[in-house]
């Protein structure tokens, strides 16, 4: 695996899809997270146990993880919204099946804990922390605080509640803590001083930074979070994704970050990602052609950038 200064998560079979109100199949799935191991990717979101009444895209969780080649020092993740999603892991890991991270979800706001996870911010902390006591370190922890940034229901966030958040998450145990920019909210100005006060109020954690590209803001926050000190970075082919098919928060474009886009403008400023550049552009229109429509990423239309010295593929 080449050299890498940041780890990107691929995003795509995990939060891009559930924005998806067609089902893919499960050997699709399967096929797209192996690409993307293939591409270098450290940590790649596979899957959730979510409700498949509520989520119906990842109803079959067990039976993908089930299929998915499994490539040395690569983090497959599911997310977990409740203790019973923990339990389905356990059952997973225990079948030899299972994933390897999983990720603690909160929201910062009341609003939106209602919305999106049916509880109360005391009753989803009550929650989290069974979750962290059944996983019992079986599994690497990732804590998400969501609308870390601002909320589409409350408008402003208290950056206390987020430190308060992840402060919580260390406690129980989680080294790992994500701020996420549920529906693109966040500046530059803001990145840097909530990722800054992380670093001094809780520094024993690992901050992952998530943005949105709601309002074409995506880019410009990852270089501020670069620069705050950040080192693990979401993203997403095509810049797909946003919130449940099923459970609207937001309007417009709700897509993650683009992969490609990202990859790009890290490469250029030569911080390196450790990715096969040469094969992006294959993954990419691979893709599209998995969801049958273009994409939003406009390295997938124009190129990388030539200074960079890696030629266009044609698609497979």
């Amino acid at each position: 695996m080449s050299a890498r200064d940041v780890v990107l998560c691929e995003c795509f079979a995990r939060d891009g899809l559930q924005h998806e109100p067609d089902f893919i199949g499960t050997a699709a799935k399967a096929d797209l997270i192996d690409r993307f191991a293939a591409l270098g990717f450290e940590r790649i979101e596979a899957t959730s146990y979510s409700n498949p009444k509520v989520v119906p895209q990842f109803a079959d969780a067990t039976d993908l993880l089930a299929v998915l080649p499994r490539r040395a020092g690569v983090w497959y993740k599911a997310t977990c919204a409740n203790a019973r999603a923990v339990e389905r892991a356990l059952v997973d890991l225990d079948a030899g099946i299972g994933a390897n991270e999983i990720s603690l979800l909160v929201s910062a706001s009341e609003s939106h804990s209602t919305r999106n996870l049916k509880r109360e911010r005391a009753a989803q902390w009550d929650n989290i922390a069974e979750m962290a006591r059944l996983a019992n370190g079986r599994f690497r922890l990732i804590g998400t605080i969501s609308v870390a940034f601002g909320c589409p229901f409350e408008g402003a966030v208290d950056p206390d509640v987020v430190m308060a958040d992840a402060r919580r998450f260390a406690a129980l145990g989680v080294g790992i803590v994500t701020l996420g920019d549920t529906t693109g909210m966040a500046t530059p100005a803001s990145v840097r001083d909530l990722y800054g006060r992380m670093a001094r109020e809780v520094p024993e954690v690992t901050p992952v930074a998530h943005f949105h590209d709601t309002r074409a803001t995506g880019l410009v926050n990852y270089v501020a979070a670069l620069e705050a000190g950040v080192r693990h970075f979401d993203c997403a082919f095509g810049g797909v994704g946003g919130h449940p098919a099923k459970v609207r928060y937001g309007g417009g474009h709700t897509g993650n970050v683009a992969t490609e886009d990202l990859v790009n403008l890290f490469e250029s400023m030569g911080v390196r990602t450790g990715l096969d550049l040469a094969a992006m552009d294959a993954v990419s229109r691979h893709c599209e052609a998995v969801l049958g429509r273009a994409l939003h990423s406009r390295v997938a239309q124009s190129g990388l950038n030539p200074l960079l010295g890696v030629a266009r593929e044609a698609a497979a």
